[in-house]
């Protein structure tokens, strides 16, 4: 597994374009050339622009490009032209419009990402020095792991939704507490746009793991749109959100490190007429350059920007027919490990977080597994029902 090497553009009057198979990113401050062959993933922030010419080039040499608003929010991304098979797509949208096979995905994605607040919030209350704040902290931390176990009960996608939300307000009290102290205080979350400073560094956090999330589905061959537990939306990357719910709660703690340790202050924030209040220039290069922290990944420890590495890494390893339990089991969950206990092919659901295979694995590995059944038979077809029984 390598690395993938991404450049970040985040100077408002930067501009982007393409130069002799180069990059060539100028700003006021200077210029600077960037082989494009050097290049896996290009994110322009905020303000900065990019010309047709550089999208064109870099598309045309396998690079995915993706714009963030200020706030995080993926304005827009644009891969190469999508890999894999017409069967492995078809057999997403058929689980996706199962109601069955949805909802119990869903459970499982809402399970990883509990699993993880609640994994999350039990640090901060083991790093705690106050006894009494210790306790609250692991109380809660035993709520939301709590709400795991009612995932079994629920019969609708609205009823895991409404878990997952009572879930959240246990943790952003528990978030609320940690921060309490901290020169960057925290009261709620708000979104669209975010009202404080430490909601700014949450959502733009947030949206560069989405657009992570969005190249891993796409290197894929699946279609970031059609999502589980975010129901499919015109213009929502509902799978790449599904894939990002179990990191949530991890970038969160990487944005409680920054606050806690003082790398960022209300120097790197800018207020809008509207009441909004989004990272500035120098604001957004912290959590980009901060973000080589380390963070677990079974025995080891690999940078927080790999988390998606080796989520495509064993998508592939599925896709090609392989195991994607082969590798060192992470510490933390995601949902592969409950889809391939059966969850997806509509099995009662029990409760078991799962790991980090995800949702993408699980289905290449099932229609890859048909495919090679369907060329034994010297069959053409591969419906989804069929495909999901070799999970």
């Amino acid at each position: 597994m390598r690395y993938l090497n991404t450049v970040y553009v985040r100077q408002h009057r930067a501009r982007v374009q393409c130069r002799r198979g180069s990059l060539l990113v100028s700003s006021p401050e200077g210029s600077q050339r960037i082989p494009i062959e050097a290049v896996d993933a290009l994110v322009v922030l905020g303000g900065a622009q990019i010309t047709m010419q550089a999208i064109d080039a870099c598309v045309q040499r396998g690079v995915r490009v993706a714009a963030l608003k200020r706030g995080g929010a993926v304005r827009f991304t644009v891969s190469p032209a999508t890999s894999g098979n017409v069967h492995l797509r078809s057999a997403l949208f058929q689980a996706a419009m199962d109601p069955s096979r949805s909802l119990d995905l869903s459970r499982a994605v809402v399970a990883a990402k509990l699993q993880n607040s609640g994994i999350v919030v039990s640090r901060w209350s083991r790093d705690e020095k106050n006894p009494e704040k210790s306790d609250g902290l692991a109380g809660r931390s035993e709520m939301i792991r709590a709400r795991i176990a009612r995932l079994a009960e629920a019969e609708t996608g609205d009823h895991v939704r409404g878990i997952e939300g009572d879930a959240a307000r246990i943790y952003f009290r528990a978030l609320g507490e940690v921060l309490a102290s901290s020169p960057l205080p925290f009261t709620a979350r708000t979104r669209r746009p975010p009202r404080d400073l430490v909601n700014a560094m949450l959502g733009f956090c947030c949206g560069l793991l989405v657009t992570e999330c969005i190249g891993a589905v796409e290197s894929m061959g699946l279609n970031h749109q059609m999502g589980f537990f975010h129901r499919p939306r015109s213009g929502r990357p509902s799978l790449a959100l599904d894939l990002a719910e179990e990191f949530r709660a991890l970038t969160d703690r990487f944005v409680v490190f920054l606050v806690r340790r003082r790398q960022l202050n209300p120097d790197s924030f800018e207020e809008t007429p509207g009441g909004g209040v989004y990272l500035n220039g120098d604001g957004r290069t912290q959590p980009v350059f901060c973000a080589g922290c380390n963070f677990p990944h079974g025995r080891w420890r690999v940078p927080e920007q790999r988390w998606q590495d080796t989520t495509t890494d064993r998508m592939g390893r599925a896709q090609g027919g392989g195991d994607p339990a082969s590798d060192p089991e992470p510490s933390r969950g995601t949902v592969g490990d409950a889809i391939g206990s059966g969850h997806i092919a509509g099995t009662s659901f029990t409760g078991r977080p799962s790991r980090l295979s995800s949702v993408c694995a699980s289905l290449s590995d099932g229609c890859s597994a048909h495919l090679r059944h369907c060329r034994h038979q010297q069959e053409r077809r591969c419906p989804a029902e069929t495909a999901f029984r070799h999970l």
